[in-house]
């Protein structure tokens, strides 16, 4: 089948679970959109028609629009091995330039007072270090290093390792998340259980790395499930979609008025971080951005403006 063939080419090239189940909900609904026909008989007219299709009548954001092409590609270069060089010049949609939603120190610490245990410090850890949610969630318990201060991202966005600061004021709770983390691990071990999910080939390398504690989620879930990419029942980190509807009560609560994502974290610690004199550079590296001009559209929400400017009304006397 043909889905089939896309999801092993998927594990094969190592991509997400998360990037596999996009990918094939992409490649199904554009083989539905055209009859089911089999992709080997469609081409440029019909992936043209489905984008189009896609922003006209769908009105989707540029990002999706981006997103079901890069499927499309995916599938004719690496699943039907299709060479056409017509794929090239679709033109994809160009993303608008927004300028981020950042909260205030005061809305930071009212919203965090809406939050408690384990989605007050997700909450927290997100503002503290400003990593991305799916990045938190999949903190092991050794990326945590209490004794120099530190967290090691590992494999963020672009496949890359990054260290970022770890908050004082969290190291009580963490090592109490530890704590719960290893009494959990405990009980899986006893019922038969206890194996991690290990990324690429590591799992061959060291085959009892995943029963290491070390290896644990440092935010596991409440129960195992089976993992869909070979069938074994294990225990896998909280779904980033209970911090969102956590955030989407607290905010309301709050009394906020702002639309708040837990990326709406990352982007109050980068501003946080540039107001408070903080050389851009550094800020960069904390975020894990590849190029300084992404970091750079935190300068234009600073309270001071990116070069100090005062209004002229504020001179009038």
């Amino acid at each position: 089948m043909l889905l089939d063939e896309v999801r092993r080419r998927i594990r094969v090239k190592h991509y997400s679970l998360r990037t596999e189940r996009v990918y094939i909900a992409w490649i199904r609904r554009f083989i539905l959109a055209n009859g089911r026909r089999h992709p080997r008989g469609l081409g440029q007219v019909e992936i043209e028609a489905f984008l189009t299709h896609l922003a006209v009548e769908g009105q989707v954001a540029a990002s999706t629009q981006n997103q079901a092409l890069a499927a499309l590609l995916f599938l004719y270069r690496e699943v039907l091995a299709m060479e056409l060089p017509w794929l090239d010049g679709i033109v994809r949609a160009k993303r608008p330039q927004r300028v981020p939603t950042v909260l205030s120190v005061r809305e930071v610490t009212s919203l965090l007072a809406q939050l408690d245990g384990r989605m007050w410090l997700v909450a927290s850890l997100l503002y503290g270090t400003g990593m991305r949610v799916l990045e938190c969630m999949r903190l092991r318990v050794k990326d945590v290093d209490f004794a120099r201060n530190e967290i090691i991202i590992r494999e963020g966005k672009g496949a890359k390792d990054r260290h970022t600061v770890l908050p004082q004021s969290l190291v009580g709770p963490l090592q109490r998340e530890v704590a719960r983390s290893r009494a959990l691990h405990d009980d899986d071990l006893r019922a038969g259980f206890g194996e991690a999910y290990l990324p690429r080939a590591l799992q061959r390398k060291f085959p009892n790395a995943a029963r290491d504690f070390g290896w644990q989620y440092l935010f596991p879930a409440a129960k195992r499930s089976i993992d869909p990419r070979c069938g074994a029942e294990r225990r896998h980190h909280v779904d980033p979609d209970v911090l969102s509807r956590s955030l989407r009560r607290a905010r309301l609560r709050a009394g906020i008025a702002k639309p708040v994502t837990a990326h709406t974290f990352r982007h109050s610690f980068a501003t946080h971080l540039l107001e408070r004199g903080y050389d851009i550079r550094t800020v960069q590296e904390l975020l894990g951005h590849k190029d300084v001009a992404t970091t750079q559209i935190y300068t234009h929400v600073l309270n001071r403006g990116t070069t100090g400017v005062v209004s002229p009304l504020d001179t009038v006397t």
